[in-house]
């Protein structure tokens, strides 16, 4: 079966030219001027919107097995293909946790059976991501591991860390950290100056940036590849920034939520707004902005957290953290960034597709080309729409982002040539 992709308009050198794109068993086999003929057995005309690669997140929670009320695979990855996501990262706060070669075994399985789009396990490094017990790095690389992390739960022990980065690094693998001294930030919920208002505990950015310093002079001393989820703090974009100048092997990623809000929307005891880390001030906001513009900040990951309506609904002193972000990432950044200047379009997909499949090494993500695996987006950039908790397809409804007005929404999304949504 020969697909068209007709009259679409792909990024080439920044600018939007109109293609067709052909596709056959599942690749790419041809990228067409619109007046050349081509043989194909059916034609999906898109009308002049934006055909893009397949968006790659390397930084989701699935909630299956063990939290299904929240989220399964299945609902995960239908929102996903919503928000124009080919490939994901799946982090390891699961029950039972994939930290031995048997619960990985089984967790990707379950993946690929109900999964609609492309799934990567992330193995945890601690067994059942808590305490100092290193997990079976070798074991689980071969069991097929993404990479490793304890998302979620910040690795108190520096010989823990320094011994999980040592083992990783003879592997070739990467380490991906949720950082936070979690006795600085205890119990907290807000930044300072929100929680101050709102009347609930700080969690401070030293919290963070204190645990970021440590961990960059373990991976200086260890040569691993040092991932950083989640960026919010000003003086982590300058530590991580004076790293990269030493040579050292580190990246990180920031969420659109970080990019696109601050404390400041915090006006009342809202817990769709209590996120870990904390939203910030606006001048942490623009270090990130900057850090991105500048390279230091590699890529944008989601976080994507959904929770039940009646786990949100509780007050920010109660509430889980997280929100959902994979139907919503690419509209509101398009939105707030592309439209304004900000950003240009390449800018926003190479940070969205090919940058975080460079880093980790997916050879077939990211971009759209002959010969690479038909994993396609196609975005409406002219008109707008509103994001609805209606259309969402993921189980969590919880984001500050429901009622926006927005451009960029997907119209269509294929995982290996095959329509995953539409």
């Amino acid at each position: 079966m020969k697909t068209l992709i007709a009259h679409g308009k792909l990024l080439v050198d920044d600018q939007l030219i109109s293609q067709n794109v052909l596709i056959e068993n599942g690749l790419v086999t041809a990228i067409t001027m619109p007046d050349q003929v081509v043989d194909a057995d059916q034609a999906i005309d898109v009308e002049g919107k934006f055909v893009s690669p397949g968006l790659v997140d390397v930084h989701v929670h699935y909630r299956e097995p063990g939290f299904n009320d929240k989220e399964t695979i299945r609902t995960g990855t239908m929102a996903a293909a919503h928000g124009g996501y080919t490939t994901v990262g799946a982090m390891p706060n699961l029950d039972p946790t994939p930290d031995t070669v048997e619960h990985l075994t089984d967790q990707i399985k379950l993946n690929k059976d109900k999964g609609l789009i492309k799934v990567l396990q992330y193995a945890t490094i601690t067994e059942n991501r808590r305490g100092n017990q290193l997990v079976d790095f070798t074991g689980l690389k071969q069991a097929g591991a993404f990479a490793f992390s304890n998302d979620g739960s910040g690795i108190q022990t520096s010989e823990t860390m320094y011994q999980a980065m040592q083992e990783i690094a003879k592997l070739g693998m990467s380490l991906v950290a949720h950082v936070e001294d979690s006795s600085l930030s205890a119990n907290g919920a807000l930044a300072e100056e929100a929680a101050q208002r709102i009347g609930v505990k700080p969690i401070p950015w030293v919290s963070e940036t204190a645990q970021v310093a440590r961990d960059l002079t373990l991976a200086e001393a260890t040569g691993v590849h040092y991932h950083v989820c989640h960026v919010s703090s000003k003086h982590t974009v300058e530590i991580i920034r004076e790293a990269k100048r030493r040579g050292v092997n580190v990246t990180c990623e920031v969420t659109p939520h970080h990019l696109l809000l601050t404390e400041d929307n915090i006006i009342e005891d809202n817990s769709l707004f209590k996120m870990n880390p904390p939203l910030r001030s606006q001048s942490d906001r623009q270090a990130l902005i900057g850090g991105l513009l500048d390279g230091t900040i590699d890529m944008i990951a989601t976080d994507h957290a959904p929770h039940t309506y009646e786990q949100k609904k509780q007050p920010i002193s109660d509430a889980p953290f997280g929100i959902t972000g994979s139907e919503t990432a690419f509209s509101m950044l398009y939105t707030y960034f592309v439209r304004t200047g900000i950003f240009t379009l390449g800018q926003l997909i190479n940070w969205m597709a090919l940058r975080p499949a460079q880093v980790f090494k997916l050879a077939t993500a990211g971009k759209l080309a002959v010969g690479l695996p038909a994993d396609i987006a196609v975005f409406d950039l002219n008109h707008e729409g509103e994001i609805k908790v209606t259309e969402f397809a993921s189980k969590g409804k919880n984001s500050p982002f429901i009622g926006e007005k927005v451009f960029g929404q997907t119209v269509l999304t294929m995982v290996d040539g095959q329509v995953v949504y539409q």
